[in-house]
């Protein structure tokens, strides 16, 4: 420091032409205002430590408070996702036995159709045994009876 105040001396007496010694009021209150600004400025650095850890807690909390929420969002649309999911395949699965059973009973009418067409045909089939089975009897019946 006293090299400090042996320079500021210096330099006033070659800036002003005046010699001051070392008890000088303009001397005293430089030194005062030397240590205000060095107490001030390492009261301003620990303010901005303190500032500093601040604003990083600040965004570690911000960054743990987005992932939670990026997290929610996320589970969210999983959700959202396979709920529509389930739902497809419930009304596929119900477009899909609907339109089996259609074919189903399409078919079971052709075959009903069909079977009464047989049951037709065995009922002319019967009928026409019987009438040949009488006809038969008939032509029995008439050349026993010559």
């Amino acid at each position: 420091m006293s090299d400090a105040i042996d320079e500021l001396i210096q330099e006033i007496a070659s800036k002003n032409g005046m010699a001051v010694s070392r008890d000088d009021p303009i001397l005293v209150l430089h030194t005062i205002n030397a240590r205000l600004l060095e107490d001030s400025a390492r009261a301003q650095q620990v303010m901005l430590d303190s500032f500093k850890e601040e604003l990083e807690s600040i965004t570690h909390r911000w960054g743990g408070d987005a992932k939670e929420k990026a997290e929610r969002i996320l589970n969210a649309a999983l959700t959202a996702s396979r709920e529509t999911m389930a739902k497809a395949m419930q009304e596929s699965a119900k477009a899909t036995a609907e339109a089996v059973t259609a074919e189903v009973d399409t078919a079971l009418r052709r075959v009903r159709s069909q079977l009464q067409d047989v049951k037709r045909i065995a009922v002319f089939n019967i009928v026409a045994g019987v009438m040949a089975f009488a006809a038969a009897g008939i032509v029995l019946f008439a050349s026993l009876s010559l």
